[in-house]
């Protein structure tokens, strides 16, 4: 588990891509100080598992699941990418519970001044868009972020000076493309709300499920 509070950026020294998946290689002097071979990071906001430590350098492997659903696939030697280690019990939670599991790959469509800080404008599918709540949190290439506004296929984040100067979001352009993932307990909520709604379905209206659902007493 982790919080999407970015600790380093960490600079992509190789990616080679295989049949059976990838092996990715990030140099990264801080985060290899506190990190244990078997450990989980988040890089730009998938969990991966450190597989090798060479002094400052973390190896990761990748399966093929990952590279369809993240945009790790497309790293290149200098890249930067955002890292976190694994939350630990007593580490506080500044962010939200994030699990490391990207939901879709989205992109940035505009990126505009608003006084020292930047407004983003993220496209994304609408069944993504439709797990968010305004103010609610949002997990771009691992970083912990508040939405703004909800749009049809898109929604809006301000970046802080910190957050701009400390991780990829305050270098990456339209139309960079950017890892997502909803809130956790929004898509536990609108899971539940579609059983629901199949089971209702089914069964159709009776009198037990209007006395159930309070109409009746």
């Amino acid at each position: 588990m982790f919080t999407g509070l970015v600790v380093e950026l960490g600079t992509v020294e190789a990616l080679k891509l295989s049949s059976s998946g990838a092996k990715l290689a990030v140099s990264a002097p801080g985060v290899t100080k506190g990190i244990a071979l078997g450990g989980s990071v988040a890089v730009s906001g998938a969990c991966l598992t450190v597989t090798a430590i060479n002094g400052q350098t973390m190896e990761f492997d990748i399966s093929t699941e990952t590279l369809r659903s993240t945009s790790l696939g497309g790293l290149r030697p200098g890249d930067r990418v955002n890292l976190e280690p694994a939350v630990r019990a007593q580490d506080p939670l500044g962010g939200h519970i994030v699990s490391g599991h990207v939901d879709v790959v989205g992109s940035i469509r505009s990126k505009s001044k608003a006084g020292d800080a930047w407004k983003v404008e993220i496209k994304a599918p609408a069944g993504f868009v439709g797990l968010l709540v305004n103010k609610g949190s949002v997990t771009v290439d691992g970083i912990s972020l508040t939405v703004v506004d909800l749009l049809e296929n898109a929604f809006t984040v301000v970046i802080i000076p910190h957050t701009a100067r400390n991780t990829t979001i305050g270098f990456k352009e339209p139309p960079a493309p950017v890892n997502l993932e909803a809130d956790i307990i929004g898509k536990y909520v609108a899971r539940f709300l579609e059983k629901m709604a199949a089971g209702q379905k089914k069964a159709g209206i009776t009198m037990e499920s209007l006395r159930d659902s309070g109409f009746i007493s």
